[in-house]
């Protein structure tokens, strides 16, 4: 992972490049952000800046013989030479990792992230916005808690007590560290008290309250925010080749979720029909009293996979949220382009604010019995009933 892979978050990337170039980097860094930001990309890209061979003045092979630019200065990995290409593979030797596994069966030999690691490279080298439930069902243990224990605090003791490889830094890099148990945290902090000469420690967290107040006074925190939809979108469309309307639409439903809008379109990969579209024909068909055309929609409807009536459903109740907004004066809350921001305050002229809540509360209890395998053609008929009813 590179820098230059990472969408926004140029003001933590220039301060984290500048602690590296100016030799202030702390032993220990905390990369604090919710679920699916880029914590977990940002440490990724500073260990691989922090051992490229281009930043410590080593020159690498360029197409006729030694690269005469590699001595340069640079706010980025190289990304050619061998360090980096190590990096990018995940199986750098100064490199280790540390995450969430599920306990060993009663009377197993115990286990460690050394038995996953090509499991959690693999996921990662895919894309390195991801969260625990998704780890956990890429392994097949979806019904199972993830935790690190206190057999990896000891390997991690005994992984730093030995000189780097062939790095300017011997890494390790911690996953989830709030998932640690007591006796784990308690090992961990003994290394960060007196850690190794040339050692980083880059834990990336989604919960930091859950971690011990000694670990974070011991860390210094590096704040990620959440992203911006109109980093997802650029994300999206860059990496999936969506199209803009597509892109905005999972961006408007992940809200700063990367992992989420991901996951999203995972589950839903077709393109049509457009959420928007779908949704306004909908309440249209309502409002005029269309039987004809709410019967067509709920077959249409019934016809679409679990997860695209999920995602149906689930805009339809961002939607109706962003309207009950606007009707109360809260505009400047909401997130949306132009053509779905008109046709929110067209349609709440419309609709009473009583009305909106009933809306959103049968929504979710259709998505409750979609969910339960309840036939999507009698529910969404039924609400297309009542909301004909309420709306007019």
């Amino acid at each position: 992972m590179l820098f230059r892979y990472i969408i926004g978050h140029d003001d933590t990337k220039q301060v984290l490049v500048r602690a590296v170039q100016e030799n202030h980097l702390a032993h220990a860094l905390l990369f604090d952000g919710p679920t699916g930001s880029a914590n977990l990309a940002l440490a990724l890209a500073l260990a691989t800046f922090a051992n490229c061979e281009s930043r410590q003045g080593q020159p690498t092979d360029g197409l006729f013989g030694n690269d005469t630019q590699a001595n340069e200065p640079t706010d980025d990995a190289c990304g050619r030479c061998a360090s980096c290409i190590k990096m990018g593979k995940l199986v750098h030797p100064d490199l280790h990792l540390v995450f969430p596994i599920v306990s060993s069966e009663t009377g197993s030999k115990p286990k460690t992230s050394e038995d996953f690691l090509t499991d959690w490279r693999k996921m990662v080298i895919e894309s390195p916005y991801r969260t625990l439930p998704e780890w956990l069902a890429f392994i097949g243990a979806e019904k199972k808690q993830g935790n690190i224990s206190v057999k990896e605090a000891r390997s991690i003791l005994q992984k730093l007590s030995l000189k780097a490889y062939e790095g300017c830094y011997k890494i390790m890099l911690i996953w989830l560290p709030e998932l640690m148990n007591g006796a784990s945290a308690n090992a961990l902090l003994k290394i960060l008290e007196e850690p190794p000469e040339r050692t980083l420690f880059l834990l990336a967290t989604n919960q930091p309250d859950k971690l011990l107040i000694t670990i974070l006074s011991r860390t210094q925190r590096v704040g990620v925010r959440a992203f911006t939809d109109e980093e997802v979108g650029l994300y999206l469309r860059q990496s999936l080749n969506l199209d803009e309307t597509r892109a905005r639409q999972a961006a408007f439903l992940a809200n700063g979720d990367m992992a989420a809008a991901l996951q999203l379109l995972k589950a839903d990969p077709d393109s049509g029909p457009d959420r928007h579209t779908w949704f306004a024909e909908w309440m249209r068909a309502c409002y005029r009293q269309d039987l004809s055309a709410l019967v067509k929609q709920a077959e249409q409807f019934d016809g679409f996979n679990k997860e695209k009536q999920k995602g149906l459903l689930e805009y339809s109740l961002h939607l109706c949220r962003d309207l009950f907004l606007w009707q109360q004066g809260a505009e400047s809350l909401l997130r949306l382009p132009e053509d779905e921001l008109n046709f929110v305050k067209n349609f709440g002229k419309v609709l009473k604010p009583a009305h909106v809540e009933r809306i959103i509360a049968d929504v979710n209890e259709a998505a409750y019995h979609i969910e339960r395998n309840a036939r999507a053609k009698m529910v969404l008929l039924d609400m297309s009933l009542t909301f004909s009813r309420l709306i007019r």
